[in-house]
């Protein structure tokens, strides 16, 4: 009982900490706070696998890790997947304890500018992204993501870039969610054509966008270079609808971005989308253009 009233006023003690900093300066303290409940988390964990009289290599074996990987959570250096999570309550017999942390860790594994945008993700029922740079993030391969990421300034270090990588790929889970969302990705040529990793990696990448292309609720459409017309000339950007109907519109560039909540802004949006997307290739011309890229690699 002691050990539950410990662990539980450790979380209660991380949200009214972040709760009160946040009214004071909210883009630092986010990034410290998302820290902070992951070192939290990482000692609530080890006081847990020491009470079960449990080692580190057992406790990974479990869970399908090693045990340095166990030290990295414990030490607060990684951020446990929601799995790792639930299996780590249940090897423990914590009772629900390493549970509660889940959706404050899930939010914790991206980058604060990015938090906002994770979660409407979740409940899109349409989402709509132009890009000019790199491949849509829910579109990546997992050797693409490295490659994007590597190529980080400042560079990330390894654990970042692994922790930024698992999230992505969970990210991923709104193809397969049901009600199926309905996903329409526009992007220009030079996304295709750019080697990020190399050709091996771009060749992963564009088989892959062909196998996500033939999904019903996903439409993809390439912007060719040579087009003479093109409404996307301010750059990248994705507009989300929610279930109540409310849109988004999320932008960003350099490290930082910007949700717009605007009603007006986000209905001047889509409409730009849809422009967009006359001028682009239709999705079955798009699915041949990429695969004609495939051939010329």
């Amino acid at each position: 009982m002691a050990l539950y009233v410990a662990c539980r006023c450790r979380y209660e003690r991380w949200g009214a900490l972040a709760e009160e900093e946040s009214a004071a300066e909210v883009g630092q303290t986010a990034e410290k706070s998302g820290q902070g409940v992951v070192a939290a988390f990482g000692q609530s964990l080890k006081t847990l696998r020491v009470r079960a009289k449990m080692e580190r290599e057992e406790l990974g074996k479990r869970l399908g890790y090693s045990a340095s990987t166990i030290a990295s959570f414990e030490q607060g250096r990684r951020i446990p997947p929601p799995r790792a999570v639930d299996k780590s309550d249940e090897a423990l017999d914590a009772g629900g304890l390493l549970k509660v942390w889940k959706d404050e860790l899930e939010r914790a594994q991206y980058p604060v500018f990015f938090q906002g945008m994770a979660q409407l993700e979740k409940q899109a029922v349409e989402l709509l992204a132009y890009d000019t740079l790199a491949v849509k993030g829910l579109l990546q391969t997992e050797e693409y993501m490295r490659a994007v990421l590597i190529n980080r300034r400042p560079a990330l270090d390894a654990e970042t870039i692994e922790q930024r990588v698992t999230a992505r790929l969970a990210r991923q889970a709104i193809f397969d969610r049901r009600p199926a969302p309905f996903l329409s990705f526009v992007m220009c040529e030079s996304v295709l054509r750019r080697q990020f990793g190399g050709k091996e990696v771009l060749r992963g990448q564009l088989e892959h966008l062909l196998l996500i292309g033939q999904r019903r609720n996903v439409e993809l459409q390439v912007m060719p270079l040579d087009c003479a017309d093109n409404a996307g000339v301010d750059g990248p950007f994705t507009v989300i609808t929610r279930e109540d109907g409310k849109r988004f519109v999320y932008a960003e560039a350099q490290g930082t971005s910007a949700l717009e909540t605007d009603p007006k802004r986000a209905v001047v949006t889509a409409a730009r989308y849809g422009i967009i997307r006359a001028q682009a290739f239709s999705p079955r011309e798009s699915m041949q253009f990429i695969e004609k890229l495939l051939g010329e690699l």
